[in-house]
């Protein structure tokens, strides 16, 4: 089955609407870009003038058994990531000081382990390097090592068919996931694995849209869901 969603022909004014983020945006500056610290448990750890984490800050990470977070900005807001010795566990979008609080709560209960704040850790520089290349059009497959610890089941499942079936620049309807996986009837069920994705982006879960045309829902806003698709062709860019 194939989805069609908005083409050249449909305004652009009706799909993307005022306020759209224009192609090359000036980033926010670099006090804009961190968010504020929080004063609990969390060992922090600041890029120095070489841009990498002092030595005594990496092996804050393996204390902490191993789960080091960054935060980056890009075309769609910051993110937060998260990487396990296994590889990406999580990217959390529009990481706000409230939205980075949740997700690292999330990650403490779910993985029981400490986030470590750790810029410059060799398990964090590629993850952040390949989204740089994609958000500039340099990348379309990110090849990363993902830990699918947040997800089991189905969701796990799904995601795992999505991550690797369904390539850049094309799209594919939440029916026709959920029969890719033997599920037929379980379109809902592939809602809602696409709203509890911890890995959105690297897991396209952009990619999947309503088979009437619509875009469907995004855990990260429709907003940044019609970037994204802009991004990679599907849909067009804003015209203003």
């Amino acid at each position: 089955m194939s989805v069609r969603i908005a083409t050249a022909a449909t305004a652009a004014a009706a799909v993307f609407g005022v306020g759209a983020l224009l192609p090359g945006a000036q980033p926010r500056t670099a006090d804009a870009l961190t968010p504020d610290r929080p004063a609990g448990p969390v060992v922090l750890a600041h890029r120095g003038a070489s841009g990498y984490a002092p030595e005594n800050t990496l092996a804050a990470v393996d204390a902490a058994k191993e789960l080091g977070i960054d935060w980056v900005e890009n075309a769609v807001g910051p993110l937060l990531l998260a990487a396990t010795p296994a590889g990406l566990v999580t990217v959390a979008f529009h990481a706000r000081p409230d939205v980075r609080d949740a997700a690292l709560s999330r990650l403490r209960a779910r993985l029981g382990a400490e986030p470590v704040e750790a810029p410059g850790s060799a398990r964090l520089a590629e993850p952040i390097r390949r989204l740089a290349a994609y958000f500039a059009g340099e990348l379309r497959d990110f090849g990363l090592g993902l830990d699918w610890s947040l997800t089991a089941g189905f969701p796990r499942e799904v995601l795992r068919e999505l991550e690797s079936g369904v390539p850049y620049g094309t799209v594919v309807g939440y029916g026709e996931l959920a029969a890719r996986v033997g599920r037929p009837e379980g379109a809902q069920a592939v809602g809602a694995a696409m709203g509890s994705n911890p890995l959105p982006v690297v897991v396209p879960c952009h990619r999947v849209v309503e088979s009437d045309g619509g875009l469907g829902g995004f855990g990260g806003g429709l907003e940044t869901k019609r970037r994204l698709l802009a991004l990679e062709g599907v849909l067009p860019q804003p015209l203003f």
